[in-house]
């Protein structure tokens, strides 16, 4: 898969793309693909907290939470997310300064 992508990137470059828009481009679909993850992280801990609370109700016992793992998977992409923006924005910054001194 990594060559797959690889190859795409060299064709794109071959083509004459500007490879600074590209690296934009690619960082902010990642972070969108991102956000998506992590609103469907959110929704199945809610799921999983209204599924908890009727079987509380109903004196049932749970043996298998999946919930943690959920917060933990929520709380890397969460890092992951800030990193991403973080280099977008340096990113932008460095292309913006580059710009100015052309």
């Amino acid at each position: 898969m990594e060559n797959a992508a690889a190859d795409r990137v060299a064709a794109r470059l071959d083509e004459g793309h500007d490879p600074y828009g590209l690296i934009v481009t690619d960082l902010v679909a990642l972070i969108g693909h991102v956000q998506v993850s992590l609103r469907l992280i959110e929704a199945a801990i809610a799921r999983e907290a209204v599924l908890a609370a009727r079987q509380a109700d109903v004196d049932t016992v749970v043996l298998d939470d999946v919930t943690p793992h959920y917060f933990t998977a929520s709380t890397t992409l969460k890092a992951c997310d800030a990193g991403l923006g973080a280099a977008l924005d340096r990113l932008r910054d460095s292309g913006a300064a580059a710009r100015l001194l052309n």
